[in-house]
């Protein structure tokens, strides 16, 4: 397992571009993936629980990958979210 904390960037936060670009990704991956936002963690590849927790521009949120294909995910993920979501 692999975790690692990030600051989102992008104006908008995990809105419904940001979330589904997200999903996107995260479903390329077998690992199973968390983000957790204000101490509440949902499933990385579900766009309504990425959604959900509503974690805005300069907010904190954290990555768990755990998986056979776990460092590339999470450094994919990471990648993606360093680059305001843009693909």
């Amino acid at each position: 397992m692999v975790e690692k904390t990030i600051t989102l960037k992008n104006e908008d936060g995990l809105h419904a571009r940001a979330a589904a670009l997200f999903v996107r990704s995260a479903n390329k991956f077998h690992s199973e993936i968390t983000i957790t936002a204000h101490e509440e963690s949902v499933n990385g590849k579900s766009i309504i629980g990425i959604m959900s927790l509503g974690a805005k521009s300069n907010e904190e949120i954290s990555l768990r990958v755990h998986g056979s294909d776990e460092i590339e995910a999470i450094d994919k993920l990471i990648s993606l979210i360093e680059n305001n979501f843009i693909e």
